[in-house]
């Protein structure tokens, strides 16, 4: 397995690490025996980046995650979040970044994961009602108390990241980025790269949409969150489609798989990005992990930012309350 460091955080992971989220919500059916059997191949092979949040479940993937790991810790870097609030209405999004809210969050993901200490501890999403000076003194007191070792920020504008990091060393900043989103490319990225900040790209798959997989919201469980998100929705649909069909033509001409050639795309717009797929069976495990036996020439890469180019994909990635969330 490849590895890749963290900005200059010293953190080293594997090049591709996976994403836990769809094992406990979101996405259909869930199988717990599936899921740690995946976990567990992942770890097989190397894969050691392990990736989850308090919120997933919810409350309930990071006991998932914890059961997975409990003999193989030391095989595991392990990230976990705090700051987004649900309540009983699903479709409700908060954030609280709170000093005592992250102490208490922080201490309970502890619990339930059956660990130590966190590898990577991720502020979910910036309060807009508290200073991100406050919300980063408070985790950087955990490293400083050994629950924590790395501290990462989710979703953050760029001004958000000189602020948090001019408080304590942010070794990663973990926004969605793919062939269909490429919002950081406009200057998050560039700010990671001059502060010496890893970037962890979360969906790099477009939610499942790049690998070809899905032709209409039939391929969709009746309780799958994408029949709501707008990307999924009627004529953007029809439009994103399109966008996969070339995906798809280019992957078939180079021998791989769609979802292959978009994780290659992603891997190869810089060593200092690591994604995460998200997925909850070994099929596309094994599948995913494939990418990392293909590299891209600047022709190839040239060739893909053409067909699928920014902005390209239609509709928002989120429903509009939770877009609001985002580049705080």
């Amino acid at each position: 397995m490849k590895t890749r460091e963290l900005g200059k955080s010293g953190l080293k992971v594997s090049a591709i690490g996976l994403g836990c989220m769809g094992m406990s919500e979101f996405y259909g059916t869930l199988d717990d025996d599936e899921s740690i059997a995946t976990i567990h191949r992942a770890l097989d092979v190397g894969m050691n980046f392990v990736d989850t949040a308090d919120i997933y479940g919810p409350y309930t993937n990071e006991v998932l995650v914890g059961r997975a790991i409990r003999d193989r810790r030391d095989e595991v870097i392990l990230a976990s979040k705090c700051g987004i609030v649900r309540t009983n209405d699903p479709r409700f999004r908060g954030v609280n970044g709170k000093p005592e809210y992250i102490r208490s969050s922080c201490d309970a993901s502890l619990r339930r994961l059956g660990v130590n200490t966190i590898d990577l501890y991720y502020l979910h999403r910036v309060d807009p009602t508290v200073p991100i000076e406050e919300s980063v003194r408070a985790m950087a007191q955990l490293v400083k108390e050994g629950k924590v070792r790395h501290l990462g920020l989710s979703e953050a504008s760029s001004q958000a990241i000189r602020r948090a990091h001019r408080i304590h060393p942010i070794t990663a900043v973990q926004s969605e980025y793919s062939l269909w989103s490429r919002d950081p490319e406009v200057d998050v990225l560039a700010t990671c790269r001059e502060l010496g900040i890893g970037f962890v790209a979360y969906s790099p798959l477009g939610r499942g949409f790049l690998t070809g997989k899905i032709k209409s919201l039939d391929s969709l469980a009746e309780n799958d969150w994408r029949r709501g998100a707008p990307r999924f929705q009627g004529e953007n649909l029809q439009k994103n489609l399109e966008l996969v069909r070339r995906v798809e033509a280019i992957a078939q001409q180079k021998g791989y798989s769609a979802a292959q050639l978009a994780l290659a795309w992603v891997l190869a717009k810089g060593e200092d990005i690591v994604p995460i797929v998200g997925t909850k069976r070994r099929k596309y495990l094994e599948e995913d992990i494939g990418a990392l036996q293909f590299e891209l020439s600047s022709e190839e890469i040239y060739k893909l930012d053409q067909a699928v180019p920014r902005n390209a994909a239609s509709g928002e990635r989120y429903p509009g309350p939770v877009m609001d969330l985002l580049n705080r």
